[in-house]
């Protein structure tokens, strides 16, 4: 009897020795895998139009609101400017002269919409979003697009504004495509918003190449080439040439290399690199990715000098950067 109580109570001894080592080791295994910090508000996107757009997107944020508003509240402001011949209203048109414009949203809980080769509608962020909230589809495209904003209330109207019609007459004298880096119409505006809860939603809307085969659709509306986003890790868009993006479903490529440990930076030039190594002609095209984790934390790669990116946060105030870039 004595000796199973001495063994009882060894077992017990023991017991009470590795509970009191497994609890620190459990609770280094959680620290490890909570989430960072938020790092938000800050709010991101491509080129000089990001800046007004970013404005648009922190009114929202800085009062607290959503990232998913933001973002379709920032990339309305390109679409709805006919000065801005790579988005929406004003965008350039293809070789047929329909300007046909592609979007997509994605939101915090991995809920994305998307439009595609969509004519008559300003703003197809919004009919973008309406298809994530409200049908059990991610993408629409064409008459099925067109359908289905006009049930849901968007007005139908002549996006050909005068000098892009004016532009498309003058490419037809010769009626030859080649892009320019930098110039030509791949001007998409894609934005990444971080807000101070922590939630992250992207955006991306474009008119696509100007002169571009009727019907083509590029990798802006593709959810994992133009835009992606994952609240575990961070978000990805991309800007440029959509089918060498496509190619290597660039946006998530970018958001999985952070994933794996690297920095936004240092993932967006991976992605780049991947196209290089598997695109020939790489050095006649531009694409570049921009990229933020879940601390706020952002960078921005691409093949040719030339690729710019907007930035704003409480430290930031709208700053245009210039990307890094390969060449």
């Amino acid at each position: 009897m004595m000796n199973s109580r001495r063994r009882f109570l060894r077992r017990s001894a023991l017991s009470a020795l590795a509970l009191s080592g497994v609890r620190p080791a459990l609770a280094s295994v959680r620290s490890a895998f909570s989430s960072p910090a938020p790092g938000g508000p800050v709010v991101i996107s491509t080129w000089n139009h990001g800046v007004p757009a970013n404005s648009a997107a922190w009114e929202i944020l800085n009062k607290g609101g959503r990232s998913l508003d933001a973002v379709e509240a920032g990339v309305r402001v390109p679409e709805g400017d006919p000065t801005v011949s790579t988005v929406g209203y004003g965008g350039w048109p293809d070789r047929d002269g329909h300007v046909t414009l592609d979007a997509c949203i994605m939101d915090e809980q991995d809920r994305c919409g998307s439009v595609a080769f969509l004519e008559g509608f300003k703003h197809p962020i919004s009919i973008a979003r309406r298809v994530m909230e409200k049908t059990p589809h991610v993408m629409l495209v064409g008459e099925g697009a067109r359908q289905f904003a006009l049930e849901e209330g968007f007005p139908e109207e002549n996006l050909l504004t005068a000098d892009a019609e004016k532009a498309w007459k003058e490419w037809l004298k010769d009626a030859k495509y080649k892009p320019v880096i930098n110039i030509e119409n791949h001007d998409t505006i894609s934005m990444l918003a971080l807000d101070k809860n922590g939630k992250m939603s992207g955006a991306c809307t474009t008119s696509g190449m100007s002169w571009k085969m009727h019907g083509r659709v590029g990798d802006s509306p593709i959810i994992g080439a133009g835009l992606f986003v994952d609240n575990e890790v961070g978000g990805a868009c991309a800007t440029g040439v959509g089918e060498a993006v496509i190619r290597i479903v660039g946006s998530h490529m970018v958001v999985e290399l952070m994933r794996q440990g690297n920095s936004p930076q240092q993932a967006c030039q991976a992605a780049v690199e991947r196209i290089i190594k598997k695109y020939p002609d790489f050095r006649d095209i531009q694409v570049g990715f921009l990229a933020m984790n879940m601390k706020g934390e952002y960078g921005a790669y691409a093949i040719h000098p030339g690729f710019n990116y907007a930035v704003k946060n409480q430290k930031v105030d709208n700053q245009l950067i210039d990307a890094k870039s390969k060449l």
